[in-house]
């Protein structure tokens, strides 16, 4: 018995592979739930997955085994021709014959563990034998070879850049070719080095990862290169076709893999699901939460409802929400959406996620939920009216959500508000996005402005987004896996007002606040955006106080502004795309509206011009 960290205990045994070399594989989890295989690439040995393995282990048959020459596998002799792609397949059905001898597994791969699993599902002879596969950062070698052919054979200056961008992305494959050189360097001071390279590279935590086979498996590792990659990309296989579901998972910060790589992938894969992730390279330990939920959605969807593995069809480039979603044959059709030609990176991103939204009973803080829902997010719709969330969150199940729930909380109570934190960790986790938008609108001259109203618009406007920032903020810093923190501002932020000093001073905070915390949780892979409208048609004109002014005057202003937000007309639905887009590219500031860009481009290039607008007095 051993341990694939602190917690998780897995048996081990060895099991005979191709040319009789013998690999350890270690089990967890009960053996009559669907097995999950989990393959380690390039320079690591299987305890890269521990921590995956650990969160998928109550859930599912997990496996692990050391490739051929790392680990406490054993050694091919001799190395060179020791590690083709067909003596790798030879040792996964091998493997897969000892582990579920009656049912197909579940195979993840990342980097080679990747690469090895693009084999596995695309040759015919391990068909019946796998039931689905799921690709981190590491591509089918055929597929590449055919993705330079076509850039080469018809070039573009786009194809000719991506060639070249993939080119000095792969440099250390060049390395890696070079006799005895690398060895020497795994060997020496690289393997010494390689562990506090990946904690400064990667933000990897000192966790006993990497192993202290490393040098040694690096070494080894270095003839899945010389035996494989000069080979497949020159005469690449006419028809790797995929024959089982594939899930594919793209960090967009990976320093050695182009996302573009994967541009002709629906070709070779009829059914295909796509997620992006910011992250680096070795997601398997900075995001193990994320892959865990995205390995646990898909491999759900894809088991036959009678447990035989059988793989079911999925939709081709559903996010895993969405696909399962089709695989139960949900009834109905679900609510036309907002994000239009964003629908498709949005549901590679947010697909199966968990977003939080705050003021979402109504106006933009609805329409985001919604539009998060559509991407095929889990939703969490926060709101003081427990009927509009619970709308809210019914809208987001029939929009696309696999998950959605409304939780009751006045943004303005800290108290009420540390409940909440605490209370959606325990039943939903931690979200990855958060988006700060309940807010309250106010109107008058400063003067007229008792401190009662800048209590209650500070209150609402500018603590309820400090105490979602404060408490969603600490989770996602002490998860480890990045997100993103969304607060709405206004174009009020950068608009000076006589009629709206309150207001705007709430908004200006605001956005100062999230340029502050946008530097701060930088270097933890979480970014904030603040989002600023103009005149958006909602119904916070209708709610918005005026101060100084009789009940009377007070109706007639709702009215008027009311009249002026319907002629401009601009939805909300524009504003949650402009979220959703914000998130997507991790932009600091977004003014929404022609009026918010117009003012944000004053503000920068002639203050003056808006002091001189402030001092007009609106005709309310």
């Amino acid at each position: 018995m051993s341990r694939m960290d602190g917690s998780t205990a897995a048996d081990e045994r060895f099991v005979t592979g191709a040319d009789g070399v013998r690999l350890c594989v270690a089990e967890s989890g009960d053996a009559a739930l669907p097995t999950v295989v989990l393959l380690h690439g390039y320079p690591d040995s299987k305890e890269v997955w521990s921590e995956v393995a650990a969160l998928l282990a109550d859930r599912f048959h997990v496996v692990l085994y050391d490739v051929r020459g790392h680990g406490r596998s054993g050694v091919p002799d001799p190395l060179r021709g020791g590690f083709t792609l067909e003596k790798l397949t030879e040792d996964f059905l091998a493997v897969a014959d000892a582990v579920s001898p009656d049912r197909p597994v579940h195979l993840v791969g990342h980097d080679w563990g990747s690469v090895q699993g693009w084999e596995f599902a695309t040759v015919p002879g391990t068909t019946g034998r796998l039931a689905s596969f799921t690709s981190v950062s590491g591509p089918c070698l055929d597929h590449f070879g055919h993705w330079i052919r076509r850039r080469v054979r018809r070039p573009t200056p786009r194809r000719a850049a991506q060639v070249l961008g993939q080119g000095v992305k792969s440099w250390y494959v060049y390395a890696l070719h070079t006799p005895v050189l690398p060895e020497a360097a795994w060997r020496g001071v690289l393997g010494k080095q390689w562990p506090k390279l990946l904690a400064r590279v990667e933000k990897l935590p000192a966790d006993g990862y990497p192993t202290a086979s490393l040098p040694e498996d690096a070494a080894h590792g270095a003839w899945l290169y010389r035996d494989n990659v000069r080979q497949r990309l020159g005469r690449p296989r006419s028809d790797p076709y995929a024959h089982v579901p594939v899930q594919l998972i793209t960090p967009t910060g990976d320093a050695f893999l182009s996302e573009r790589l994967y541009d002709d992938l629906d070709h070779w894969v009829p059914r295909l699901t796509r997620h992006t992730l910011p992250a680096k390279h070795w997601v398997p330990r900075s995001r193990p939460q994320q892959l865990a939920r995205w390995i646990t959605d898909f491999v759900t969807g894809v088991e036959d409802t009678d447990g035989t593995g059988t793989a079911v069809p999925v939709a081709a480039g559903a996010g895993s929400a969405g696909a399962a979603t089709l695989l139960a044959g949900a009834p109905g059709k679900a609510p036309r959406g907002a994000l239009g030609r964003l629908l498709p990176a949005a549901r590679e991103r947010f697909g199966g996620q968990l977003v939080l939204v705050t003021g979402a009973a109504s106006g933009i803080g609805k329409a985001t939920a919604l539009a998060f829902a559509e991407a095929g997010a889990r939703v969490v719709a926060v709101d003081r009216d427990a009927a509009g969330a619970e709308e809210t969150a019914k809208l987001a199940r029939q929009t696309g959500a696999p998950e959605a729930w409304p939780e009751t909380a006045d943004v303005s109570d800290g108290p009420a508000m540390e409940a909440l934190a605490a209370g959606t960790l325990d039943r939903y986790g931690v979200p990855d996005v958060v988006v700060n938008n309940a807010g309250i609108g106010l109107a008058g001259s400063f003067l007229d402005t008792t401190p009662e109203d800048w209590k209650q618009v500070l209150d609402v406007n500018l603590w309820g987004v400090i105490h979602g920032c404060r408490l969603y903020g600490r989770q996602l810093v002490d998860r480890g896996e990045g997100g993103h923190i969304v607060n709405t501002a206004s174009a009020a932020a950068f608009l000076p007002s006589r009629a709206l000093p309150a207001y705007s001073t709430s908004k200006a905070a605001v956005l100062m606040l999230s340029e502050c915390l946008r530097a701060e949780l930088a270097p933890h892979g979480i970014g904030v955006s603040a989002i600023c409208p103009g005149l958006v048609n909602t119904a916070i004109t209708g709610s918005a106080r005026h101060a100084g002014v009789s009940d009377q005057e007070q109706e007639r202003r709702r009215a008027k502004s009311a009249r002026l937000y319907r002629l401009r007309n601009y939805p909300p639905e524009k504003v949650a795309r402009a979220v959703v887009r914000a998130v997507l590219r991790d932009t600091a500031v977004v003014p929404v509206t022609s009026e918010a860009r117009g003012a944000r481009l004053l503000s920068r290039l002639s203050p003056g011009a808006l002091r001189a607008i402030a001092r007009v007095d609106p005709p309310l």
